[in-house]
């Protein structure tokens, strides 16, 4: 199937990065992806009424469909309606929240390549508006997990536009980020970082 950005630009899709080290009997590496870790703790969230963040879905405009058989639709062609903001967006303790999850294979930084400037500008009007707004970073090559504060991030970008280097080292991240650890239920548990940033308090999870 063909997908193409609304100027008519390829969308080719990432592959998820593979996690080939033997797994441990901890929680800390299951084979999973960020996004499904991130999905499956907001439904625990959500069903335990912690919290309400969902992923954003992304509109698409179909424009071709293949009917190979009566019962069946293989869509060819699609195009993106619009440019993606950020993943994920809810409600916590009557907060808005709204945050990207993005991963590398770089052991040493994290390349600001990964985001859009599109998405830089949507973060900053969500934190002038008095929402909540981070990034969770997760470094595949060690399975470390870290919740940036949107602030940070903004910092990198705004110096890479001024010609300087164009990753956040991960020293920086180490320093200026919270490491979240992989758990069981919730699998990322980054609410007891959004109390102890935001609300000054410990969550009871």
């Amino acid at each position: 199937m063909e997908i193409n950005y609304p100027n008519g630009k390829p969308y080719t899709q990432k592959p998820q990065p593979q996690n080939t080290r033997q797994k441990s009997q901890n929680y800390s590496n299951r084979g999973m992806t960020l996004e499904e870790d991130l999905n499956q703790s907001n439904h625990y969230y959500v069903t335990n009424s912690i919290a309400v963040i969902h992923k954003k879905p992304t509109p698409v405009q179909i424009v071709n469909v293949d009917y190979p058989r009566r019962s069946a639709a293989v869509i060819k062609e699609a195009y993106f309606k619009q440019a993606s903001t950020t993943d994920y967006n809810g409600v916590y303790r009557s907060r808005y929240i709204d945050f990207e999850a993005k991963e590398t294979r770089n052991k040493t930084s994290f390349p600001l390549s990964n985001f859009h400037e599109h998405q830089i500008n949507h973060m900053k009007q969500v934190k002038a508006q008095g929402g909540i707004c981070f990034v969770i970073l997760r470094f595949s090559a060690t399975d470390e997990i870290y919740l940036l504060e949107s602030e940070h991030l903004f910092k990198a970008w705004d110096d890479m536009l001024q010609g300087e280097r164009k990753s956040i080292p991960k020293k920086d991240i180490e320093q200026h980020g919270h490491l979240i650890p992989i758990s069981f239920r919730p699998r990322i548990d980054y609410i007891k970082i959004i109390d102890k940033i935001y609300f000054n308090r410990h969550s009871s999870l």
